[in-house]
Formats: C-alpha cells, structure tokens, sequence
C-alpha cells in the first residue's frame, strides 16, 4: 500500500466515525436512536413512546407535511399524555369524521421554525420570562424556562413540560413532551 491509499483510508475512517458520532449526538427516544439525518415522521415511528401521536398523524393525513421540508418545531406528546386524557377522548378523535379536529390539534403541535431548547431560552429571557409562538395550528403557546427546564402552556392552561429537549431532524427538530395542548376552542 502507498501512503496516498494509507491516508484515503485514514481520512475514510475519520469521516465514518464522525458521521456515527453525529448520529449518536441525539439522545435515545422511546427506546430507539434518533438520527439527525431522519425526518420527523422517520423518527417518529421508531419510538415506543410515540405509538398514540404516530397513529393520530396518520389518521389526521399529516405524515406527508411532517415529511416535508420544514423546518418544523413539533412538540411531541409522549403515549401517557393523551393516555392523560378524560376516557374516550383518543378514540373520538380517531375516527375519519374527526380528522379536522385531529389535524388542529396535531398541528397546535407544530411550531412554522427551528427552535432549539437554547433558542426558546434566549427568546423567554429576551422578552422578561416568558415567550409566545403561533403554531401551524393558529394556537398560541407560552413558552417558559426556569432551572434548565423548559415549558409550554396552551390556550386552556394545560402545562406541558419538554422531557427530552433538542432531538435534531433533517427537517427540524422534536422537543419531547408530557401533555397534550389543545386549542381553546377544542376541548
């Protein structure tokens, strides 16, 4: 072998051990590796955690939008949040006459940006405390953060709290959550 192989294969090396570490860089969701070169739905269906919010953006005709470019903020409910729910409610919203309220609240979901936890931080600190966004849905949230931790209120005071913070996409980013928000209107 001549050194111009020895330090092709040298620099092939170091860029598949940097593309391994890019991938390992996002944390574990729902039992499964998050890969920053994945979209949102790509991701998504790999989570144990995200079975009921994978089900209702298949049911809501949303898998084609979240696949898209973006970028794309979503605000993902973990199973236990819409388990969380008052009995029923998953299993209405579910059905095919649902599908517009489904996809308003899916989309109260989804933020029009890329927002990382230290973007949210920055845009809280910057306005005196607390931040509102508009969402694909029309909601508004109110995003705080206090302590390293940040939160998200909806139109109805339902607080969620981001449990798993910065999972990149090729097509954004997901902030794990431990609530469902909904739109005032909704429930």
């Amino acid at each position: 072998m001549n050194f111009r192989t020895l330090t092709l294969a040298a620099m092939l090396s170091v860029s598949a051990l940097s593309g391994a570490a890019f991938a390992q860089d996002n944390p574990m969701v729902g039992g499964a590796a998050m890969f920053a070169d994945k979209n949102i739905i790509e991701n998504a269906v790999n989570s144990a955690d995200h079975t009921t919010l994978v089900a209702a953006v298949k049911a809501a005709g949303l898998v084609e939008t979240l696949s898209g470019e973006g970028p794309f903020t979503v605000l993902a409910p973990v199973n236990a949040a819409f388990d969380a729910l008052p009995e029923g409610t998953v299993e209405t919203l579910l059905k095919p006459e649902n599908k517009e309220m489904l996809s308003t609240i899916l989309a109260c979901h989804v933020i029009p940006a890329k927002a990382l936890s230290t973007d949210i931080v920055g845009m809280v600190e910057a306005d005196g405390g607390e931040h509102v966004v508009d969402t694909v849905g029309g909601c508004k949230l109110t995003l705080k953060a206090a302590d390293g931790k940040v939160t998200v209120t909806d139109e109805n005071g339902t607080v969620a709290n981001v449990t798993i913070p910065d999972v990149i996409q090729s097509n954004g980013v997901i902030h794990v959550i431990d609530a469902v928000l909904t739109p005032k209107s909704a429930m």
